[in-house]
């Protein structure tokens, strides 16, 4: 995969997070039957704050999967 869309991919991603951890979409998302589909199967039953924990490590982790992948283009797509 070229770094363009790597990038684009991972900026789309980070914006989603984002927007679940700190412009409120954890509290639009908590308790609804959607979290579930967007976040994880067992989270229409975690709170809000839950639902940022879960946002804020998968901002952490898809964040040095980025890095790793800027880095070592090799790993960016190991079966293309």
């Amino acid at each position: 995969m070229d770094t363009a869309p790597w990038i684009a991919g991972h900026v789309a991603n980070a914006l989603f997070w984002l927007w679940i951890y700190a412009w409120g979409g954890a509290r639009w998302l908590e308790g609804t039957f959607v979290s579930g589909f967007l976040v994880n199967w067992l989270a229409p039953r975690w709170s809000a704050e839950g639902i940022r924990l879960f946002a804020l490590c998968t901002l952490i982790v898809s964040g040095v999967g980025f890095a790793v992948g800027l880095f070592v283009p090799g790993l960016r797509c190991p079966s293309c």
